[in-house]
């Protein structure tokens, strides 16, 4: 049960460290108020309930999450929109990092290997977000638990995998919600027995009442086809149901609402684009050699009668999935330029678009490191409607909890 202090402390968006040198105190005074172990003066709640009103802003938020495996934020953005504001943030790419503080620029480092944090280091928050690496689950190698020097005995299907470090999160701080994303084979995974791990740590170890899993295609929201599994689990029994989930007709958004009209309608961007009509850099124009070679590697599987090859598009197609290796040759989505001219690739504006980002958003690292971080992100808008039908659940749970509080 998390105390008034971790409810604040969390609201104010304080560490330990940084609790300790605002409010004048020890940091070993702020561990045993969290924990619950003392009563801190009124005061001293009294100066973090006005820091938490400060932070709040003029419109306030419905609750704090933390933003695990956080990429380049795009779960963040969700949440943020269902009314959330951040309190954690972990990633561990340096350049994944560097896109993130150019979006999100918290006065709050981001911190690096998830593994290497000590959760009780975590602010106290209502929900928990994570896109967090599927690897096979193992009771071979190291104990984690021998490691940090603990024996909680909920790590013996999942130590040595980053399932491991949200399980940890979630037990040490019972947040009202999870919601958790990843590829949709992983149900199927070593032949269901990873998400039979999954499922009994969430709900039988944890005690978290999980919704059945929802695999969501982002192309009712954007012009591609990409499934992703959704997995949402609350603390107490709610209504909860994926009924609520409002998608739009699948293929109403076609690729030409996200690439660049090249006719002057919107203006250049740095390298993107160029001229007084914003034309498609000819930098993103395949060469003749890397035309060629795609060409003969799709003609050489078609002959055998297989489905491999690239995925040539146009302003009335939906794209295959973008991955991380766009970056290497474009090949899942080429943007056909007409008949005898070589197709090219998406810029990454147009990536950033069709994983929902608006146009707000900044790419300050290269072409390569945005491919690659496109291709791992979240399509945006899928997560922001499933945090909005969720957001009503994680108020009732919260709300419920600071009643009995006051009582």
């Amino acid at each position: 049960m998390q105390t008034e202090f971790s409810i604040l402390l969390a609201k104010a968006g304080y560490t330990v460290p940084e609790a300790a040198a605002a409010l004048g105190y020890s940091e070993g005074h702020i561990y045993r108020w969290k924990r619950g172990d003392e009563t801190p003066r009124e005061g001293v709640l009294r100066l973090l309930s006005m820091e938490a009103d400060r932070r709040k802003g003029p419109e306030g938020n419905a609750f704090t999450f933390v933003d695990l495996f956080a990429g380049i934020g795009g779960l963040r953005r969700a949440m943020e929109s269902a009314g959330g504001r951040c309190v954690f943030t972990s990633e561990w790419d340096k350049y994944a990092q560097q896109t993130y503080l150019a979006n999100f620029p918290d006065n709050r480092p981001i911190a690096g290997d998830i593994r290497q944090v000590n959760e009780a280091e975590i602010p106290a928050h209502d929900v928990l977000v994570a896109g967090f690496p599927c690897q096979p689950f193992s009771i071979a190698g190291v104990s984690k638990k021998n490691a940090l020097g603990r024996a909680h005995g909920f790590d013996d299907e999942t130590q040595g995998t980053l399932f491991f470090d949200v399980l940890r999160v979630l037990m040490h701080h019972r947040p009202a919600a999870f919601m958790l994303e990843n590829v949709k084979n992983l149900k199927s995974h070593d032949k269901g027995r990873t998400f039979d791990v999954i499922r009994r740590k969430l709900t039988e170890t944890l005690g978290y009442t999980l919704a059945e899993p929802r695999i969501i295609d982002a192309g009712h929201f954007v012009p591609q086809h990409r499934e992703r599994i959704v997995l949402v689990g609350f603390r107490e029994p709610t209504g909860f149901t994926w009924n609520d989930l409002q998608l739009p007709a699948y293929g109403q958004r076609r690729l030409r609402h996200i690439l660049h009209p090249e006719n002057g309608t919107e203006r250049p961007e740095g390298h993107f684009t160029t001229g007084p009509d914003a034309m498609v850099s000819g930098k993103y124009t395949l060469t003749d050699k890397l035309w060629a070679y795609l060409q003969a590697y799709a003609e050489k599987h078609r002959s055998q009668g297989n489905g491999f090859g690239f995925g040539l598009v146009n302003g009335d197609s939906i794209s295959r999935t973008l991955s991380a290796r766009y970056y290497k040759d474009g090949s899942e989505i080429l943007v056909s330029r007409g008949a005898g001219q070589n197709p090219r690739r998406l810029t990454p504006r147009e990536c950033a678009r069709l994983m929902g980002y608006d146009d707000s958003f900044r790419i300050p690292v290269s072409d390569t490191q945005a491919y690659k971080q496109f291709g791992n992100s979240v399509a945006v808008p899928v997560f922001a409607e499933v945090a909005r039908i969720m957001t009503p659940h994680i108020l009732a749970i919260t709300g419920a909890e600071a009643l009995r509080k006051v009582g």
